[in-house]
């Protein structure tokens, strides 16, 4: 019996090791997938997948050494799963000489259970499981790569624009002259990228970038030259025995091209043209219109972020500084630059603190400004106009139209002011006074902000903090009232002790005067911690909106009477009107030649080759003009247009039509035609379909 329970635990241990090491080789085949398809991507072999695995392999098994497994660990990890064990397994690995009475019961016990004992693989293989599942997913990973992206062929290219965009080619069908071509591609200097080749003729090259052919034949050829868009023709240079021939051309439109060898047209080969994008700028600071209030720092901090699809060259902020009045305003216009040096990364986070003293600004004057970027194509963009306003302290602490018109409470306005003085005086007399009367006139000010602020909350209802509370009424000393309590909420409360409940004013200016309560707060706080530099702002800001309430007070009450000069009756209806015409609007309507007639009359036709798939002279004619205007559309748009251009020449060339070839050239069509305009018409029908002329003919036959 106890040989056997060694046995069983022996047989574990292998069991354990087994799965260790299998989940050790599925992460290092994780790794190995996962390398294969980088190194796909870019085209590198990937059979340097296996050293990958091998090496992958070897550092998982030095870290978890699963050789190093011993009859310990799995004794423990019995008495761990199995509670029928009783924490006795580790007494089989013991030699039997060394145990004691009890300790040999409990071994036998042991040996009895384990040898009876049904242990499953779940334990052992969780780590392999989720090792497996790995597998899985970078098994289709590295699928899905193979699937999408073919470099050798062309189907899949990944170009660079703004990000990465992915174009797709079609396969390509090659003249069977030619034995191999390679395509090399030089993009321009701005984009900064490196000469790259390919061997396919479907092309996608940056603009301005030149691109040089090298065609190889496979006999000798007599003429061979390049033909682009049906127009431009680039000859093809033999540079070796008539089989191998080359050329060069700037691209800086897309479209499409073919190459003739003897005469022998190819198909068509698409020239896709990636397009430099402009420079894209985001101001992150300040807002579209930034207040600076009295006392704060007059400056503004300009936060942007520069980016573009290659380069930035440049940036700089065009300012104008606005000063002021009416027909008195003069402007001058500044170019500050960024404290960064650009070198022609495609993304910069620039910055520039601006200080408006510098630029000669003084209160109630304004600073319009915004960032112009350069890239290194030399192209331009600039943001929307940002605007910076300083505040007119001297407009704001006036006293004009304070003492005339509609106003609140003047004196209110006037006490507000006095403290923003007295404030402003307190810190200039601060290096010659005591810190303690410097502390005790800050407190003052604060208490007087304090009085200032209760008086206004009797707008909206506040209380004052100063009155006493409810005395005892002799009304709900009756018994009778005991349980009355609206009674006693009655004596015992106030009814407008609620802001809400308040009815003095309409509601968008108790918002504004709850706004300037709270800036008298804030106020009131730095006055009381003596720091009266950090409660100017909320005190001109406060005293600010307290001006903009004494302006919405006011209001216009135009005059009630009216009296109008006497009208003379001798001349009254003696006018001349023969001058007096109604207006008439001429227009002639000339019908013009439709510019997609040639497209109408092809889909006609197109619909008589589904049902006889023979084109006769006519409709062949019909088909060239259609050929044309096609090949200007895939001239532009070779993408969209292409492959319907290439139908229709095989339309056009073939003796049977093939139904495949008429629905695609039928789709582009589709997409090139637009809805007809609505052109104004003389015999409309009514909008009752005739009901009206119908009811009135009826009518008139009608017998009284």
């Amino acid at each position: 019996m106890a040989e056997q329970g060694i046995h069983k635990i022996n047989m574990l241990r292998r069991r354990w090791v087994t799965y260790q090491v299998l989940a050790d080789a599925a992460l290092s085949a994780v790794i190995a997938l996962l390398a294969a398809g980088l190194f796909f991507i870019l085209s590198w072999l990937v059979w340097w997948a296996f050293p990958v695995f091998w090496g992958s392999f070897a550092v998982m098994l030095s870290l978890h050494r699963p050789w190093r497994i011993g009859n310990e660990k799995i004794t423990s990890f019995l008495d761990k799963e199995f509670p029928e064990l009783q924490e006795s397994a580790g007494l089989l690995v013991l030699p039997a000489g060394e145990l004691n009475v009890l300790q040999s019961l409990a071994r036998s016990n042991a040996e009895s259970v384990l040898y009876h004992l049904e242990v499953e693989h779940k334990p052992f293989a969780k780590r392999f499981w989720r090792s497996a599942l790995l597998l899985l997913l970078s098994t289709l990973f590295f699928v899905a790569i193979k699937v999408l992206y073919h470099p050798a062929n062309g189907s899949k290219i990944w170009t660079r624009g703004i990000g990465i965009a992915e174009q797709s080619f079609p396969m390509e069908k090659i003249l069977p002259q030619i034995d191999g071509i390679e395509l090399t591609i030089t993009p321009p200097a701005y984009t900064r990228k490196a000469k790259r080749s390919q061997d396919r003729f479907n092309l996608s090259a940056e603009e301005g970038a030149t691109v040089s052919w090298f065609i190889k034949t496979n006999v000798a050829v007599k003429n061979a030259f390049l033909l682009f868009n049906d127009k431009e023709r680039v000859n093809l240079k033999n540079i070796g025995n008539g089989t191998e021939w080359q050329a060069s051309k700037t691209i800086s439109q897309p479209g499409f091209y073919q190459v003739s060898i003897d005469g022998k047209l190819s198909e068509l080969y698409q020239i896709q043209v990636i397009k430099d994008a402009p420079p894209v700028i985001h101001v992150k600071a300040p807002k579209q219109y930034t207040y600076i209030d009295a006392g704060e720092a007059q400056q503004v901090n300009i936060n942007a972020s520069l980016t573009d699809d290659y380069g930035i060259a440049d940036a700089l902020i065009i300012a104008t500084v606005a000063k002021g009045r009416g027909e008195g305003v003069k402007f001058k216009e500044y170019k500050l630059n960024f404290n960064n040096t650009f070198g022609g990364n495609p993304r910069y986070d620039v910055q520039k603190l601006v200080s408006l003293p510098a630029l000669n600004m003084e209160p109630g004057d304004e600073l319009y400004f915004y960032v112009q970027a350069k890239d290194t194509h030399q192209q331009q963009s600039r943001t929307d106009v940002f605007t910076v306003a300083i505040q007119d302290t001297a407009e704001l602490l006036s006293m004009d139209g304070v003492l005339s018109g509609a106003n609140l409470k003047p004196e209110f306005f006037r006490s507000e002011r006095q403290i923003i003085i007295d404030a402003e005086k307190l810190l200039k007399d601060k290096d010659s006074i005591s810190v303690e009367k410097f502390n005790a006139r800050s407190n003052d000010l604060g208490i007087d902000q304090k009085l200032l602020r209760l008086r206004y909350g009797k707008f909206l209802g506040e209380e004052d903090e100063t009155v006493e509370g409810p005395k005892t009424s002799d009304k709900v000393a009756d018994p009778a009232d005991f349980s009355n309590a609206a009674k006693i909420l009655k004596e015992y409360t106030d009814d407008h002790d609620k802001a809400e409940d308040a009815q003095f004013f309409e509601p968008a200016i108790k918002a504004q005067l709850k706004a300037t309560l709270t800036e008298m707060w804030k106020a009131e706080l730095q006055l009381r911690l003596y720091k009266p530099q950090t409660a100017l702002p909320f005190a001109y800001k406060a005293l600010r909106l307290l001006k903009d309430l004494q302006q919405k007070s006011r209001s216009y009450v135009a005059k009630t009477a009216y009296n109008p000069t006497p009208i003379k009756l001798d001349k009254r209806l003696t006018g001349e009107l023969d001058k007096v015409i109604q207006p008439v609007n001429k227009q002639e309507i000339k019908p013009g030649t439709d510019q997609f007639e040639g497209l109408k009359n092809a889909v006609a036709v197109l619909e008589q080759l589904k049902i006889h798939p023979v084109l006769n002279a006519a409709d062949n004619r019909v088909l060239q003009v259609a050929n044309q205007q096609l090949s200007a559309r895939a001239s532009s748009q070779p993408g969209i247009y292409l492959s319907a251009l290439g139908a229709m020449r095989r339309i056009l060339s073939a003796q049977k039509v093939n139904t495949n070839d008429i629905g695609i050239v039928e789709r582009a069509i589709q997409k090139t035609l637009a809805a007809p305009k609505v052109m104004p018409s003389t015999d409309g029908h009514p909008a009752d379909m005739g009901l009206s002329r119908s009811y009135y003919k009826n009518l008139k036959q009608a017998k009284p």
